[in-house]
């Protein structure tokens, strides 16, 4: 079993059904995730039980994300469909997890909020790490950090409109939960039809369970720049959930928003992040295709986003929350522009793309899974009211210091 490396350039076609595809997948994934878990949470637990609950729920369905990802990266790899490799997996787990999102929506208690979610990010992630590995099925290296760049854009401009959904539908819940994923759904079907997706010519010899266990794993010794760009991904990603599972409650306790406020609040603070991530990324993407160059832009960035994480520990006021918001942003933006060029660079086989996308990916969904609870017990520390966010965000400043770190040993790209 083979597959061709990518040499010829995509065209405008694929770019917009790519970019289409992301962007709507991600306002219906998350506007709830942002926003409508913790407005669906206040509906159902006292106030003083919601920053628990809301770790709980966001913590398992982390948990079935990290899993998921990887079993269906590696499925995708090896299935022979005569719709193609990815395909299937990209159509189907948008429409189951639109049923749990609906699903969501309707739950009447944590419990029933907690599986929900967990169905969510199976099925959610059952399309997205097929969805990413067809960037490196089909983006050849001299546009890798310009696509990834304009990913980076759908996917902020993904978030910002997930956060605009849960704020218009915020007494809505069926329609902020629902309603976006059925878009998503057209979207993806739309990517389905222009993708020019590989077709295995055999079928693969079936795995051992200590092959499906080794799905879970690339060895540092035998790929350490893999491993180094790994880690520094759950570094950044730890920073990121640490602050952004709690930023609603933040708002309301920290700069004494009231409920009503802090949902609009958030959307302004999405706005800003996006339009300065918006303003910095395709140059950064660029101008890393032209100068080959990943590393500096990835470390510089990483090291940026966790000073601004830091800084939020000192915003007293909105407009001091909007001007660290923007700092992020461009942060972010460089870094999303260059970092999943960077991933491809080093991926260990080309033909086990979705797999090894799958491992990278735990690097981006096991920090959802620890950042809540690490979060609120952090939280908790020397405080009984579970408000200290100076320890929460000097803790994510750090993780964000040492993200930067580990980009500096790698050795197969500049």
């Amino acid at each position: 079993m083979g597959t061709t490396l990518p040499g010829k350039r995509v065209g405008p076609k694929f770019i917009a059904a790519l970019l289409l595809a992301q962007f709507v997948f991600f306002v219906a994934l998350l506007g709830p995730a942002i926003v409508g878990l913790g407005l669906k949470i206040q509906t159902i637990v006292p106030d003083a039980e919601k920053t628990s609950a809301l770790g709980i729920v966001a913590g398992f369905g982390a948990i079935v994300a990290v899993v998921a990802n990887v079993i269906f990266g590696r499925l995708s790899d090896r299935t022979t469909s005569r719709w193609g490799r990815r395909r299937p997996w990209i159509v189907g787990g948008t429409i189951v997890m639109a049923v749990g999102l609906v699903a969501m929506a309707l739950s009447p208690s944590v419990p029933m909020m907690t599986l929900s979610w967990c169905l969510v990010q199976l099925a959610a992630n059952a399309a997205l790490a097929p969805f990413i590995a067809t960037v490196s099925d089909q983006v050849p290296p001299q546009q890798r950090a310009s696509v990834s760049a304009l990913l980076g854009i759908a996917i902020n401009l993904g978030v910002l409109g997930g956060t605009y959904v849960a704020e218009i539908f915020a007494n809505e819940m069926l329609l902020m939960f629902g309603l976006p994923s059925i878009f998503a759904i057209v979207a993806m079907i739309v990517y389905a039809i222009v993708l020019p997706d590989q077709r295995l010519d055999e079928k693969p010899p079936p795995m051992k369970p200590t092959e499906w266990i080794s799905t879970f794993w690339v060895s540092p010794r035998e790929h350490p720049d893999f491993s180094l760009v790994w880690l520094s991904r759950f570094m950044i990603m730890l920073a990121t959930f640490m602050f952004t599972t709690f930023r609603l409650f933040y708002l309301q306790d920290e700069l004494e928003l009231s409920v009503e406020e802090a949902p609009a609040v958030v959307t302004r603070g999405v706005l800003i992040y996006t339009i300065a991530l918006m303003l910095v990324c395709w140059g950064a993407g660029k101008i890393s295709d032209a100068t080959g160059k990943r590393k500096a832009f990835v470390a510089w960035s990483t090291l940026i986003f966790g000073i601004g994480t830091a800084l939020l520990a000192h915003a007293e006021t909105v407009a001091h929350f909007y001007l660290i918001e923007a700092l992020l942003g461009v942060a972010t933006g460089v870094y999303m522009a260059v970092e999943l060029a960077l991933v491809i660079d080093v991926l260990p086989n080309p033909d086990d793309a979705g797999k090894d996308l799958g491992v990278f990916n735990i690097a981006n969904a096991l920090p959802q899974t620890v950042a809540p609870l690490f979060g609120a017990m952090l939280l908790g520390v020397a405080d009984a009211a579970n408000q200290n966010y100076t320890l929460l965000l000097y803790t994510a400043g750090i993780a964000g210091l040492i993200g930067a770190l580990v980009i500096i040993p790698i050795k197969k790209a500049k």
